[in-house]
């Protein structure tokens, strides 16, 4: 891109909590808006509420900028089918789409669809303004043609209810990209294996050429990735286990100690502030090895190198064999919002999105893995290794995937604003991993705590 993430944004800390009396708030917000809705005969079931399926509809693209291009060849698309509907396209960048969404929650001005990620689900479902769409799916040609692991990471970030406030149009996963000509010049073999990625890292890294076999992510967005890359090294298999998390497990510990000791031994001192844009700016310009980023980043690496020089393989395998074992990227979507007086209208929008041509067509262009199984045979992801390789990897049934609790109200705030100053210390040897774990483990089980209470 540097494309900003669409399946894992650099957004703005939840600030909705779960915890004590601010639940109350939330509580009483998210039944005010439904009052509120349903008083004004626009909550997802009111009489009047789904519009005679002709009219304007807004759309709100959560990824504005980077994938506009895409959303109106398929808005102008949808417009001749449809010449009865017209569509108001507006692009959010996708650093400010939660804040967006947020403050039209609280003040009005919700379109009637938009791009919704299993990042913040849980915030739009908390305060009601997503209306639910599982009837819908099940009575339509969406029905059966949705990748099943993307419905039940939408059904989980929504709050385990089994309910879809979003229908899933893309996933990523986290590739591990490599220079095809360093690794050939040292002589190395493909990162396939934890001890070739490591040999790799060391053997590309010459500091007095500023050559460096990895560039790391230390800045915002980095605690997701470090979870991705020790999940993958230990073969731990789930977030939970008896209610407690296993990110403090002593074998995600020692996994983070190989990770975070690759700074400044195998990676530029920089690297302390990456952020995805600079992270992936860094390995563009030519002088690192790898990179472990998601697929999103694909078509940046191909213009910086073509295609000869650049291939993107999946995590491997934990590093006493076994399963291949992935973190869950957030599902990409699209909600329809309570508020909307069009949703029939704008539900024959999702479904033409969401159909095999149009689904194929955008995850073409963002390099991700289509949602719409009938997409999967494109030629063009027969093309894509990198892409073939990511969603033969999601859908192989020995494949261990661990699910991140994007339904914890507080998981945005815990995984960024309040971890990742502390994930910095570790870089500089000022925590140690089983320090950092341990502080991260406990603010994520008092929130899964605090969730149980008062889900039940």
């Amino acid at each position: 891109m540097p494309q900003p993430n669409a399946s894992r944004p650099d957004r703005p800390p939840l600030r909705i909590s779960i915890r004590a009396p601010r639940l109350i708030g939330t509580i009483a917000i998210a039944a005010a808006l439904s009052l509120t809705a349903a008083a004004c005969g626009s909550s997802g079931g009111s009489p009047g509420a789904e519009g005679n399926g002709k009219g304007k509809i807004v759309f709100w693209d959560n990824n504005g900028g980077v994938r506009t291009a895409v959303w109106k060849q398929i808005i102008a698309a949808f417009e001749k089918k449809y010449p009865q509907i017209k569509v108001e396209y507006v692009g959010i960048p996708i650093t400010d789409v939660q804040k967006k969404y947020d403050t039209a929650a609280a003040g009005g001005g919700l379109p009637d669809v938009g791009g919704v990620g299993t990042a913040y689900l849980a915030d739009l479902v908390a305060q009601g303004v997503l209306a639910p769409l599982k009837d819908r799916i099940d009575a339509g040609p969406l029905k059966g043609k949705l990748v099943k692991g993307m419905v039940s990471s939408v059904q989980a970030a929504g709050g385990h209810d089994q309910q879809m406030y979003s229908v899933p149009t893309s996933a990523n996963e986290g590739t591990l990209w490599y220079r095809k000509d360093l690794f050939a010049a040292a002589g190395l073999q493909p990162p396939t294996t934890w001890a070739a990625f490591y040999r790799a890292a060391a053997r590309l890294t010459d500091p007095a050429h500023d050559k460096f076999g990895f560039t790391i992510r230390g800045g915002k967005g980095s605690i997701a990735q470090a979870l991705e890359m020790m999940y993958a090294q230990s073969g731990i298999g789930s977030f939970w286990e008896d209610g407690k998390t296993t990110v403090n497990d002593p074998r995600n510990i020692a996994a983070l100690e190989k990770y975070a000791a690759l700074y400044k031994k195998a990676t530029p001192a920089a690297d302390l502030n990456n952020d995805f844009v600079n992270m992936v700016s860094e390995f563009d310009q030519g002088d690192v090895g790898m990179l472990q980023h998601n697929l999103g980043s694909y078509n940046d690496h191909v213009k910086a190198f073509g295609k000869d020089k650049i291939e993107g393989v999946p995590l491997p395998a934990p590093q006493d064999g076994g399963a291949p074992t992935i973190v869950s990227e957030p599902v990409d979507g699209l909600g329809i919002f309570t508020s909307s007086k069009h949703k029939a209208a704008a539900w024959k929008f999702i479904e033409f999105a969401d159909s095999a041509p149009m689904n194929s067509l955008w995850n073409q262009s963002a390099g991700a893995i289509p949602a719409n199984t009938d997409a999967a045979a494109a030629q063009w992801i027969q093309d894509a290794k990198s892409t073939k390789a990511a969603m033969d990897s999601l859908n192989s049934p020995h494949t261990k995937v661990v699910q991140l609790p994007y339904y914890l109200p507080d998981w945005n705030s815990i995984s960024k604003a309040e971890s990742e100053p502390e994930f910095q210390k570790l870089f500089l040897g000022k925590v140690t991993a089983k320090s950092f774990a341990d502080t991260l483990a406990d603010k994520l089980n008092s929130a899964q705590a605090d969730y149980v209470k008062h889900k039940g």
